[in-house]
């Protein structure tokens, strides 16, 4: 651990959090307790679902190598899961999460234990609900922090704070994602934005803001967290740089920015130096997008204050140039800047691949008689628009069960076309239930490349089971004959979520060393509901750990 105050909030919170009180214990417990709770000070009076009544939740705090234990108790009448984003889950698929993907979700009055081990992973993380839009309120941090007398690879930081960004909507996020389905069309943008579960004033939804306490001459560590639903967002702290040092749980070199670009589902710790005059500094977060497709441009706000100085309403405090929202060169300068610490060697998979794949991401139009215009929006990979099944894969897989999916998802579009140009005169997106298969220790290439279907857009999109490098970006279409010429495979970025740029593509590399049936999806959450997502089928290798672990016996039924 860092500084010494450092090593005392943490340790502080691990005995609150979870039911061990030896801070050197290897065994993390949790109880999270599903309920539905009614909350006044956001927007409108509505009751919420929580864990253990919070929004955002609790922190999980363990250290790399621990193993943890969450036992999931559901008390409200909706179906739960819970999803240890970015948690490698190796050999434990059973514990990742996704719904109807490793396991059927836990019905009301139910509990399942999820119980996984932290191997070769510290940093920042995340949880949350997947199933649905729940995750528009379920969901929280996971913070790893480094084995015992292991010190952080930066300047030990005075104190550490958590930073959750997230969406609200003032009517009920399930019934936004119902009437838009049922009317074919894109769903209503959220109302606010959020900081720590805080817009600040805001016209949309005005309440007090989230407050950071600093000392003027110390250094603080801000793990900044995006749990929004549907947005990227750019973070800001007006009069003050950050200096990121790890993104998604993998370390970085040192990176100095004013501005963070973070998507949904990733995760930026930084540096930040109080080094101003003492005042008060406004924090700000709004979205990105560089095209037509709709956000919500409700700016939120939270304040940086100095010790000393006098509590002030937010329009008194210094101001944050906060960027346009189409401000793609920003988010390019971002994403540029990241670099692996220390990949390590043989960890990129350099040379041949085992499988070279090109997945194109976007939007179509079927046909729908009862939608409003005859017509509904979807979304697919490769020309296929995902359809859930009723038996979750994982356990459809282990049993040896039929008919509940097919391994022949395409390994590249079955008709390509300008992606990135004019719309084919055929929007329509095929539908089905199809996973790729990857034999086990294979090398995988993913090329996620954008199309204009309708609209160009960017793309977060987040692969379960496994981290990547993200080894090339381009704008316009992928081109496999030169574009590979320019791979970065000496220090790419190292994340479990990647942003796919609008237009354009990014290749990613991975080894397929964690038997299972891993979730692809794209994490805008509309994006997802309308069908942009797959699987991976990894067999199991011939070794005595290369084998997925047998299912626990409180494994959740459909």
């Amino acid at each position: 651990m860092g500084g010494k105050v450092g090593v005392a909030l943490a340790l502080m919170l691990l005995t609150l959090f979870s039911s061990s009180s030896r801070v050197d214990s290897r065994i993390r417990h949790y109880k999270f307790t599903v309920v539905r709770k009614n909350t006044t000070r956001l927007c409108a009076s509505k009751p919420i679902i929580t864990v253990n009544g919070k929004f955002p939740g609790p922190t999980l705090y363990a250290r790399e190598d621990d193993t943890v234990i969450v036992r999931v108790v559901n008390h409200v009448t909706d179906n739960v899961t819970i999803h240890w984003h970015g948690v490698r889950q190796l050999r434990t698929g059973w514990a990742d999460g996704p719904a109807y993907i490793t396991q059927c979700p836990i019905q009301t009055g139910q509990s399942y234990i999820y119980k996984f081990t932290l191997t070769g992973q510290r940093g920042t993380l995340l949880w949350h609900a997947h199933i649905n839009w729940q995750r528009a309120t379920v969901h929280g941090a996971i913070v790893i922090l480094p084995r015992l007398g292991v010190p952080y690879p930066f300047p030990e930081p005075h104190k550490e704070e958590i930073i959750i960004l997230g969406e609200w909507w003032k009517a009920d996020v399930e019934a936004v994602i119902n009437q838009a389905m049922q009317a074919g069309l894109p769903p209503n943008v959220s109302d606010a934005h959020t900081i720590n579960g805080l817009p600040g004033p805001s016209p949309n939804c005005s309440y007090a803001g989230y407050s950071l306490h600093v000392e003027s001459g110390k250094t603080y560590l801000l793990r900044i967290i995006n749990a929004a639903v549907n947005e990227e967002l750019f973070f800001k702290i007006a009069g003050h740089h950050l200096t990121v040092v790890e993104v998604d749980a993998a370390y970085t070199k040192p990176f100095k920015t004013d501005t963070v670009f973070i998507g949904p589902g990733q995760t930026t710790t930084a540096l930040l130096a109080a080094d101003r005059p003492a005042g008060n500094y406004i924090i700000a977060i709004s979205p990105f997008m560089d095209t037509i497709v709709a956000t919500d441009n409700q700016i939120a706000t939270a304040t940086l204050r100095y010790d000393g100085a006098a509590p002030s309403a937010a329009a008194a405090a210094v101001a944050a140039d906060i960027p346009a929202r189409n401000a793609t060169a920003v988010t390019a300068a971002f994403m540029d800047g990241l670099r692996s610490l220390s990949p390590g060697g043989g960890a990129v998979p350099a040379g041949d691949v085992d499988h070279s794949l090109l997945f194109a991401i976007g939007v179509g139009v079927n046909p729908c008689a009862s939608c409003a215009n005859g017509s509904r929006v979807v979304a697919g990979i490769n020309n296929v628009s995902f359809v859930m099944p009723a038996t979750a894969l994982l356990q459809a897989r282990y049993y040896n069960v039929t008919g509940v999916y097919t391994a022949d998802f395409p390994a590249a579009p079955p008709a390509p076309y300008d992606y990135t140009g004019a719309a084919p005169a055929n929007m329509r997106t095929t539908t089905g239930t199809r996973v790729y298969r990857v034999e086990y220790n294979a090398t995988v290439q993913i090329v996620l490349q954008g199309t204009a279907v309708i609209a160009p857009e960017s793309h977060p999109t987040h692969l379960h089971g496994f981290n990547f490098y993200a080894v090339g970006r381009g704008v316009g279409n992928y081109d496999p004959i030169n574009d590979p010429k320019r791979f970065n495979l000496d220090d790419p970025v190292e994340r479990n979520t990647i942003s796919v740029p609008t237009g354009g593509w990014t290749a990613i590399r991975f080894r397929a060393d964690n038997p299972g049936m891993w979730f692809l999806h794209c994490h805008l959450e509309v994006h997802t509901t309308w069908g942009l997502k797959m699987a991976f089928l990894v067999e199991n290798g011939k070794g005595p750990n290369q084998s997925i672990l047998p299912p626990p016996k409180d494994l959740p039924k459909c």
